[in-house]
Order: structure tokens, then C-alpha cells, then sequence
């Protein structure tokens, strides 16, 4: 919403009227240390390009990353659990897709789940953490390199997070050398694992030093860089391209590359229809490898509580957008 205006495709915000950066930014403070581990671990993946780093296995682990780290820790845990309470599961497979997404370097989890609930509380108004109606940087990863009051640790978990930190486990995880610890362990792991792999196949010394960076590089910074733009690609991407089955009161777009790209998340704008729900594509050809995750974990008895879009709404989705009968895409949910 801006300057009480709907914004939509028909009836796009004009320039005039767009945001200012959130007030707790202003005046403007480079936030280095964030912005210096954003570059250092875009310089790393850049190793890639190198020969000497690189392997097939090392692709196929960047690959894997996507989904389990991507899908599993963020979109699925930090996103569709956590924030949103859309199925509910034991806590050791909670705790353990919550690891995951710790893994992606996307803060910890309560911070997390805070800054997407305040997104939520004011998209696409100047509150919004990252907005597109700044400008398209800003939404995409500006925002994490300038310094904002409202998103303090403190500040934001304790409004809208306090039900994440009612859990020990989350508590821990805020102190910055837990997290810290947690994020090089599982880099110092891809190591190891790829040195021992490489010695147990015969290789010598250097051979296994050089396979096991090449897991690093492909495993860890490849990876995460490929997680970090597609979810950033969310806040920024699927507020500005694609198209709407609702009308929500803000920008939000169902986008068919983020879509497919980040597990389902990039159907946003069913996103901001019904923010409880676990299942994001609400249509046949939005495919949604986060739901489908939790629907294996349902199958599975390891979760339930499974929230899910009414037929109502299914229905609105599919004659706004003059869709092939999408019904049997939602039997026996």
C-alpha cells in the first residue's frame, strides 16, 4: 500500500511514490561487517570458475544444497514452521531443520522469523524491512547491508518472536558464538569428509586437500550463494514480475523462475492470500517442493496440524487466472 493506493498491475505505484528507505536506516550506516561476509563468500564461490576446484561431486553436492539447505532449512523451517506455524512436527526434526537453515547464513532463527513478520505487518509501506518500492537493490540485498534500528536483535525478536524463544534450543542459538560455531563445524565438515573420502579411494595427500576444498567451495559457498539470491530473489523478484491470482493490498506476484527456483517460494503472491497455509502453489503448474517435503513428512507421521488453501480460494485462483480445472490437484488434502 502506498499513499492509499492499491498497488497492482493495473495500477502501479508511478515513481513519485516510492518508498523511502525504513526510518531506522536513516540517517544511512554501512553495516561492514555484514556487507564484508556477503562479498567474501561471493569471492569464494568465484573459485569455482578455477579448474583446480573443481568437481563433479562438488556440483552434485551444490545441487543437493539447494534443496536441503534451501528448501528444507529455510523455506520449509524458518519460513512455513517457524514464522508461520503451518504444520507443527517433533521437536528433534524441527531443531534439526532449524540447523539447517543456521547453515544457510540467513541470521538465526528468531531474527529470521522477526524481520519476515514484519514484512508481513507492513508490505510494501516504509516499515517493510525490504520493499521493492525503494528500489529493486534494496529489496534484493540492500537492506542487509545498511544498518536498521528497527531490526536490532533485541528490539525485533522481542516483538515478534517471543513465542520462537520460549524454545531453549532458539535461545542458545542467539549467542553469536553458538551459531557462529555451528555454521564453520558443518564447513569444517565438507572438509574433513571430502579429505577422508579422497585418502580412503587411494588418493595422496595434496589430491585429498584438493578435493575436500573443492566440497567446500561447491558444497558451502556455491551453495549458499545459490540459497541467498534465491530467497533474496523472493522479497525482490516476486514483488515486481509476474502475475496475481489475488488481490492482497500490496505488490506480491506469483513468479515462475523464483517459483521453480526456490522450492515453491516464489508463488508469493498466493503466499500473501493465505500466509498459514503450507502449500504455496495453488495451482497445477505451480510446483512446490516445500509442500511437497511436508506432505512426505506427513505421510511419514512426522507432521501434522498440516494447514492448508480453502477450496474457496482454490476456486478464485482458477478463474482469475482462466486455469485448467485445478481441483484434483487438491484431493485428499
Amino acid at each position: 500500500m502506498l499513499a492509499g493506493r492499491v498497488i497492482s498491475p493495473d495500477n502501479p505505484a508511478p515513481l513519485s511514490q516510492r518508498l523511502l528507505t525504513p526510518a531506522g536506516t536513516q540517517p544511512r550506516r554501512f553495516a561492514w561487517i555484514d556487507a564484508s561476509g556477503i562479498v567474501f563468500l561471493h569471492l569464494i564461490a568465484l573459485l569455482a570458475f578455477l579448474p583446480w576446484f573443481f568437481s563433479w561431486s562438488g556440483v552434485a553436492l551444490a545441487a543437493a544444497g539447494l534443496y536441503i539447505f534451501g528448501t528444507l532449512g529455510i523455506s520449509v523451517c524458518f519460513h512455513r514452521l517457524l514464522t508461520h506455524r503451518s504444520f507443527a512436527c517433533p521437536k528433534w526434526l524441527e531443531h534439526t531443520l532449524a540447523i539447517l537453515g543456521v547453515c544457510s547464513l540467513q541470521d538465526t532463527p528468531a531474527r529470521w522469523v522477526a524481520t519476515h513478520r514484519r514484512h508481513h505487518q507492513h508490505a510494501d509501506e516504509q516499515p517493510d524491512p525490504h520493499s521493492p518500492w525503494v528500489n529493486f537493490l534494496w529489496a534484493h540485498m540492500g537492506w542487509l547491508v545498511f544498518k536498521n534500528r528497527d531490526l536490532t536483535r533485541l528490539a525485533i525478536t522481542g516483538r515478534y518472536a517471543r513465542d520462537v524463544l520460549r524454545d531453549p534450543f532458539y535461545c542458545r542459538l542467539e549467542r553469536k558464538k553458538i551459531w557462529a560455531a555451528v555454521v564453520l563445524g558443518s564447513w569444517a565438515c565438507f572438509f574433513a569428509v571430502g579429505f577422508a573420502i579422497e585418502l580412503l579411494l587411494g588418493g595422496n595427500l595434496a589430491q585429498a586437500f584438493q578435493f575436500g576444498l573443492s566440497l567446500v567451495i561447491w558444497g558451502v559457498a556455491v551453495r549458499t550463494v545459490l540459497v541467498w539470491h534465491s530467497s533474496w530473489s523472493v522479497n525482490s523478484v516476486s514483488h515486481l514480475w509476474g502475475y496475481r491470482n489475488y488481490e492482497t493490498g500490496e505488490s506480491s506476484r506469483n513468479n515462475w523462475l523464483v517459483g521453480y527456483l526456490s522450492g515453491g517460494e516464489g508463488w508469493h503472491n498466493n503466499h500473501h492470500a493465505d500466509p498459514r497455509s503450507a502449500r504455496h502453489g495453488h495451482l497445477w503448474w505451480e510446483t512446490d517442493l516445500g509442500w511437497e517435503s511436508i506432505r512426505l513428512f506427513r505421510l511419514l507421521g512426522l507432521a501434522t496440524r498440516v494447514m492448508v488453501p480453502s477450496p474457496a480460494m482454490v476456486g478464485a485462483a482458477r478463474k482469475n487466472r482462466s486455469a485448467p480445472d485445478a481441483r484434483a490437484v487438491f484431493q485428499n488434502e
